[in-house]
């Protein structure tokens, strides 16, 4: 445990009861964070309680904006794990240095990280479409608007990003293989850059931009066999691209560079996902995978991680910039035949 891990939870077990009427039978550690201390608590009648510790400082009034969409997204009927409110109203306690959230604990689930298969494609098409028509109505983003397209993939910024990123790894010796690649890759996108443009000029002059879960990826999807038990970890409510946020779902790289079958499950979901949501123009769906390159084309992450958190560059991380990169390549060379697929299936 880290350091004060036992005051942590002393604290935590208190205010469990005096800011929740959560009485603790037990509190034990919970799966990991990306930037939280999470815990499992059991209290006295049985039930299981997932709390998510925030190390401070953190932006607390961006994480009740996003707790707000979550409970918002659960009211719309999508499947969420409400958060609880406190005995004041707000959906974080805080005393004492330490501040957390509560909501239910769901088990017997896995999340989507391996990647997507079989009847997972229409079920996470469907859960998604239902998720977005409902969030179309978030105060935030009412109406949806239109947008110019490079702008949904943040095209326009790329030059500047990778350029800059160059040109810190210039100004150093590289100290890691990772690094080496790191830069290669960087210079590599920077020079594919007018290419990805020709690509992109293929795509609608304008896309639509709502409110949307905002990190939508496989470990924020809770599975039970081939269903979404539910859709965790919201952030604040930002208007962004549907489109963009399906296509980031459904192109992760455990699934493009693993199920051979990638493609027809895309055009299921897609399919899918146009049924739960059908006022999204079928133009903007078709373009899902010319999105999805263009956005990982004009990506830094991971390469800047050596630069801007070193200690957090582990082999893991590593792991997942190669397979990023080799997943960009597989969805370039796939774009006209996807987009066929999905002009047949939409129409």
């Amino acid at each position: 445990m880290h350091a004060g891990a036992e005051e942590e939870i002393s604290a935590v077990s208190a205010l469990l009861q005096t800011a929740y009427d959560i009485k603790p039978s037990s509190l034990s550690k919970g799966p990991l964070g990306t930037a939280t201390r999470n815990y499992i608590a059991r209290d006295t009648e049985g039930r299981l309680w997932f709390v998510k510790v925030y190390p401070l400082p953190t932006d607390l009034a961006g994480e009740q904006q996003a707790l707000e969409l979550t409970n918002f997204a659960g009211q719309a009927g999508v499947p969420v794990t409400v958060a609880r409110r406190t005995s004041n109203g707000s959906l974080i306690a805080s005393a004492d240095g330490v501040a957390f959230s509560v909501c239910e604990y769901l088990t017997g689930t896995e999340t989507a990280v391996g990647g997507l298969r079989g009847k997972r494609w229409p079920a996470v098409g469907t859960l998604v479409g239902h998720m977005h028509r409902g969030l179309a109505h978030h105060p935030s983003g009412r109406p949806p608007r239109l947008i110019p397209s490079q702008e949904v993939c943040q095209f326009p910024d790329a030059h500047r990003r990778l350029a800059a990123l160059v040109a810190r790894y210039e100004a150093r010796t590289p100290r890691t293989d990772f690094e080496r690649w790191a830069i290669r890759t960087a210079r590599e996108r920077l020079a594919s850059l007018p290419d990805i443009a020709d690509k992109l000029e293929k795509l609608p002059p304008l896309m639509t931009v709502q409110v949307v879960h905002g990190d939508l990826t496989g470990p924020n999807l809770l599975l039970r066999g081939d269903d979404v038990a539910a859709v965790i970890d919201f952030r604040p409510p930002e208007p962004r691209s549907p489109v963009w946020e399906l296509g980031r779902m459904l192109t992760e790289e455990q699934t493009v560079c693993a199920e051979p079958d990638w493609l027809s499950g895309l055009v299921r979901a897609v399919s899918a996902y146009h049924s739960a949501n059908p006022s999204l123009p079928t133009k903007e769906l078709q373009a899902i995978l010319r999105v999805a390159t263009g956005y990982l084309a004009s990506s830094v992450y991971p390469l800047r991680e050596p630069l801007d958190h070193p200690d957090a560059t582990t082999s893991s991380m590593e792991a997942y910039g190669y397979v990023r990169h080799k997943a960009a390549g597989v969805l370039l060379e796939h774009l006209d035949d996807a987009e066929e697929e999905l002009r047949k299936h939409l129409s």
